[in-house]
Order: C-alpha cells, then sequence, then structure tokens
C-alpha cells in the first residue's frame, strides 16, 4: 500500500532515577553513600533507507516511545542506558512539526542518520550529594523525562524527471515502456491512483529516475481530483515532461495551458522548473493529420519549425529515427527543451525520448 503521510507522536526515553544506597561491608567502617546515576533515556532517530519508498510501515502507529533509561544501583552502579528508537523513512521524508507547520527535518540522501529527540538525562545517585556537612545524603535526583513531540512525515518522491498530464494521456504506458515500473494501464481516465517512480536506463553507465503522478486536471491546485494530493511528489523532480493527447477532446492548447497554470497556482518554483513537450497517442489518426496539428500546436506556442532542423532531427544524434526528423524544433532558452511526438503504444519516437529526456537530465 502506498502512504505518503503519517502523523505520529513520538516519545523520547525517560532517564532512569539515581540510587540511594549505602556501602555496609564487613570491616568497612562508616562506608557512605554509594547510589549510583541512572541511565539516559533513549534518543529518537530517523534513518533514510533507500529501500523504501512508502510510509506503510508507520500506519497506524500513533505513538512510538524509546525505551526509558533504568535507575542507579548501589556500588556506585550506573543504570543502563535505554534503547534509541529508530524509525526508518525513504528518501524524500520531510518532517514536519504538527502544531506550528514548521519544517524540522528534510531527509534526502540515503543512508543518512539524524537524531530527532534527546532522550532524558538520568538522575545523580547520593554518592553525588556527600559533604562534609551532610556525610549520609539520603537524596538522590529523579530522572528527567523525555520529550514528546506531535509530528506529521510527508514523503516527496525525488526524481529527475516528473511527467504531468490530464488523465488518461498516456503517462503509465510511457513509464511502462521506457523503464522497470510496471503501473496499470486501461482505457479510463485516473488509472493511476498512486504516483510510480521507474528507473529509465540509458546505457550501461548512465540512468535516471522517472516519477508518474495521477493526472491533473482543471482546479486541481483547489483539490479537485487527485491532483492536489499528489502534486507535491513533483516539487523536487529536476524537470518535467508535460504531456498533451493529440487525440483527446480537449484541444492541446487548452491542455497545456491548464497544466502550466495549475502548476502556478500551486507553486511558482514548480512552475519555473525546465520542462519539454511531448505530443502523445499519434497512432490514433493519419500522419498527415499529425502533421499539421503538431505543426500548429509548435506555431500557436510562438515557435516556427526549423526546416533545416526537419532534414536532420531535433537533434544529430537523433536522425535515425524516423519521425523525430519531421517536427526538428530550435527552442530557446527558458522555453520547452523540446517538443516531440510520440507514441507509447506504437513505440514511436519512445527511443528518442529516451535519449532526449537523458540528454535533458544532464543539463
Amino acid at each position: 500500500m502506498f502512504v505518503d503521510s503519517v502523523d505520529l507522536i513520538v516519545k523520547s526515553g525517560k532517564g532512569g532515577a539515581g540510587c540511594v544506597s549505602f556501602w555496609t561491608e564487613k570491616f568497612v567502617i562508616k562506608g557512605g553513600p554509594d547510589g549510583g546515576d541512572g541511565g539516559r533515556g533513549g534518543a529518537i532517530f530517523f534513518e533514510v533507507d533507500n529501500n523504501t519508498d512508502t510510509l506503510s510501515t508507520l500506519r497506524g502507529k500513533r505513538v512510538m516511545s524509546a525505551e526509558g533509561g533504568r535507575p542507579g544501583e548501589g556500588r556506585k552502579c550506573y543504570g543502563k542506558k535505554g534503547k534509541d528508537l529508530v524509525i526508518t523513512v525513504p528518501p524524500g521524508t520531510q518532517i514536519v512539526d504538527a502544531e506550528s507547520g514548521e519544517l524540522l527535518l528534510d531527509l534526502v540522501e540515503d543512508k543518512t542518520k539524524v537524531k530527532f529527540l534527546d532522550g532524558g538525562k538520568g538522575g545523580l545517585g547520593n554518592m553525588h550529594f556527600k559533604s562534609s556537612t551532610n556525610q549520609r545524603p539520603t537524596y538522590a535526583q529523579p530522572g528527567l523525562p523525555g520529550v514528546n513531540k506531535s509530528i506529521k512525515l510527508e514523503m516527496k518522491l525525488i526524481a529527475d524527471v516528473g511527467l504531468v498530464g490530464y488523465p488518461n494521456v498516456g503517462k503509465s504506458t510511457l513509464i511502462s515502456i521506457l523503464s522497470n515500473a510496471k503501473p496499470e494501464v486501461a482505457n479510463y481516465e485516473f488509472t493511476t491512483l498512486t504516483p510510480k517512480l521507474g528507473v529509465v536506463t540509458i546505457n550501461d553507465y548512465s540512468s535516471f529516475m522517472m516519477a508518474d503522478i495521477p493526472g491533473i486536471i482543471e482546479g486541481a491546485s483547489d483539490g479537485r481530483g487527485l491532483g492536489l494530493e499528489f502534486l507535491k511528489h513533483i516539487e523536487r523532480t529536476k524537470t518535467l515532461l508535460i504531456m498533451v493527447d493529440i487525440s483527446n477532446y480537449r484541444e492541446m492548447n487548452y491542455q497545456y495551458d491548464t497544466l502550466k497554470e495549475e502548476l502556478k497556482r500551486y507553486s511558482d518554483e514548480l512552475s519555473t522548473r525546465p520542462y519539454a513537450i511531448a505530443i502523445t497517442k499519434i497512432d490514433t489518426m493519419p500522419k498527415d493529420e499529425v502533421d499539421q496539428k503538431v505543426e500548429e500546436f509548435i506555431e500557436s506556442l510562438g515557435f516556427k519549425v526549423n526546416n533545416e532542423l526537419k532534414k536532420s532531427g531535433l537533434n544529430s544524434e537523433y536522425k535515425n529515427y524516423s519521425f523525430a526528423k519531421d517536427f526538428g524544433v530550435d527552442l530557446p532558452e527558458g522555453e520547452p527543451r523540446f517538443i516531440l511526438p510520440i507514441s507509447s503504444v506504437a513505440l514511436l519516437n519512445s527511443e528518442t525520448l529516451r535519449f532526449a529526456l537523458g540528454n535533458f537530465v544532464n543539463e
């Protein structure tokens, strides 16, 4: 089960009490106080594990506590320290104060281990309170209490490329073709109900991570559909691939403008993220019609199809891919990195897109 948000109360361990004890032994006269100190309570740690991709192991665990320290003993024996509690989380997890909303920790790197709460200090035994005026102290300190904290854990996927598009635009099909991910694929909207991650391999030495989120519709930034709940999963992506369906009843320009607007309304930073455009499902209509629609879409964005690049492709590396060379577009900086018509089902330009995205991520 995919769980990306959990509310928890975490408690560090209470310190053990100090001991009141006196050394009594045969032939030892006036042995004096020898009560040991209590052990420190266990601390709370968060550890990032790249082998986990959900917070499901924490689901249903309302309160999590570290072990308390053991009390001190006679003969100046210290109490045992309480066992620390280590909470394992996936990369991209944020720890937020449930009361103030303050971001406390942002855990990104694999194998990172961070102490979150210290355990309570153990109390001092009565051996510490002996003095010339109090040679028989009968007092020892109690251990200090641990710290209680109400927190919210929020996971945000970390990926190189985030797929953005309307429902049923072909995001799941694309990620299943390019990567090792196996999402559910069907011909109806909102097939994808939870985000999916996939590793796209370029060659033996190069790969990148792709994230697929549920489809975005008008008003997603206000909570319509599933967009608001899962838009956070593309906040950490380096680049975006905006997918526009050429066969959808919505005009391509309408899809593109709406997606850009929803990204902007959700986050100004997300709206300025480098992006590219993929025009999907080009296998559903004749090539002449596809050519016309794609060219009209490109020109509607204020660009012109470069006739020279038409002959050689978006990039000389792609000249062997038949369909890519029909729409070479030289785009200025700050605009889409490339605009590429594709069909994941018919595998048209899927390899071109793989290498184009690889170059995009490296740049």
